[in-house]
């Protein structure tokens, strides 16, 4: 539908997907990054993969996902 307007166009994502998983593909990991970076500006948009990783989360995507949160929210008193 096109490039979101307003506020929303600058926010950051932060995409990760494991390259063995067997319930989502990682070919639609890339196609749905793909049309993020057409909706968004690409700038912000932060795909990253993990070798081995299957249908779920290992300590290396959890460390980015630390790193990106500390990044673009603000902290917690």
């Amino acid at each position: 539908q096109g490039p979101i307007s307003g506020v929303n166009k600058d926010i950051a994502v932060l995409q990760c997907h494991g390259d063995c998983d067997p319930l989502v593909p990682l070919i639609f990991g890339s196609i749905t990054v793909e049309k993020l970076k057409s909706m968004i500006n690409p700038a912000n948009v932060t795909f990253r993969t993990y070798s081995g990783m299957m249908h779920s989360s290992c300590t290396e995507e959890m460390m980015d996902v630390k790193q990106f949160i500390d990044k673009h929210l603000p902290p917690v008193d």
